[in-house]
């Protein structure tokens, strides 16, 4: 299915963050978005209206248009695999938001399927596309740090239950930090190191129960079903290692922080969870860190399906592919069950480094 020209993309799920998608992808002249669909139908349709896409309706509507190449899942995480099926079975591409399944045995299941039907399948997060992490990932393939040994990262905060009206979903199975906030940061990893070999680490649950602190269930308690803080030692193929803390449970917050050293300097990156920000470069000998702009595309979420897209079209593979998303789910399980049988844990799956993007990568750009 390489075909030529634009792509034709369908939309499963006109949630909240289907707004964001619709507005970049019906701005990339690759792209052709021709359906939104939604079990609440008259949603799809407003979002269809909103954004100038001229067809909404159900699924099954949807996987019936031979035009649509693409299908854009942006479901609630319980339904992704059952979802992500439905479309490989309807011999189509996948893009699916973040989590690609909730276990590995499904994550593999949906890789197979794609594989058998010669679709392809990638999925989020693609803020590792964005100009801010390309721009270091291009530093570190030019040699900047020399070769890249070590990583930390950090994502501290004090939990969404402060702010967030309904916040439950966040301490219940297949989310916490580590499956919420993790897949950024790993993932970033990944991009970084290529494939994870092994873990160690360490968790623990702070309070049995939250408060809701705002919203009309304001003052609700709610069970905390998941551990609230992660301590990992992830060690890498290519003999690269990184610490990394994952948690809901301090109070000061620091978050955003990816710090990767080699053999001649250190960088520290943007925040994973954002699509731009500067680069900055530390060397030895240098007394003074020198700042590396972030060069490329500025577009937000949606170019990860865009990427998908000319991936299909050119013969090349897709850089946020859903064997990079199923190995940080990978990496990510490994985590909570070293921390829970407190033994180290090895990681079988394994995956190809991706390829930074070229710095005139350009969404905006009609190139089929």
């Amino acid at each position: 299915m390489s075909g030529s020209g634009r792509v034709g993309v369908g939309v499963i799920g006109a949630g909240v963050i289907s707004g964001t998608y619709l507005e970049n992808m019906t701005a990339f002249p690759d792209l052709e978005v021709l359906f939104v669909a939604d079990l609440l139908t008259d949603r799809a349709r407003e979002q269809a209206e909103k954004y100038g896409v001229p067809g909404s309706g159900t699924v099954e509507e949807l996987l019936a248009i031979d035009g649509i190449e693409i299908v854009v899942n942006l479901t609630i995480p319980a339904v992704h695999a059952e979802v992500d099926r439905r479309i490989i079975d309807a011999g189509k591409h996948v893009w699916s938001e973040k989590p690609l399944a909730l276990d590995r045995d499904a994550a593999a299941d949906l890789l197979a399927r794609a594989d058998a039907a010669g679709v392809r399948i990638a999925c989020a997060p693609d803020t590792v596309l964005g100009s801010g992490i390309q721009s270091a990932m291009r530093a570190i393939a030019r040699g900047d740090i020399g070769e890249p040994l070590t990583a930390t990262t950090l994502f501290h905060v004090p939990g969404p239950d402060q702010w967030h009206p309904s916040p439950e979903f966040l301490f219940a199975r297949g989310a916490g930090p580590l499956l919420d906030m993790g897949p950024y940061y790993v993932t970033t990893l990944v991009h970084a190191f290529g494939a994870a070999s092994r873990v160690s680490a360490v968790s623990s649950r702070s309070r049995e129960e939250r408060v809701i602190g705002s919203g009309p269930k304001a003052g609700t308690t709610f069970p905390v079903e998941v551990p609230t803080h992660h301590a990992a030692l992830i060690s890498f193929r290519g003999g690269q290692s990184a610490q990394s803390t994952f948690s809901f449970q301090n109070a000061l917050p620091r978050n955003g922080f990816v710090e990767i050293s080699g053999t001649e300097g250190t960088l520290v990156l943007p925040d994973p969870n954002m699509f731009d920000g500067a680069t900055t470069l530390w060397r030895f000998g240098s007394d003074e860190p020198e700042t590396l702009p972030a060069v490329g595309s500025a577009y937000g979420r949606g170019s990860g399906a865009l990427d998908l897209a000319r991936a299909v079209r050119g013969g090349e593979p897709e850089r946020a592919s859903g064997a990079v998303a199923a190995h940080v789910l990978d990496v990510l399980l490994s985590i909570g069950e070293a921390a829970e049988t407190g033994r180290v844990v090895d990681i079988a799956s394994t995956v190809a480094r991706p390829v930074p993007l070229a710095e005139d990568w350009d969404p905006s750009a009609s190139t089929l």
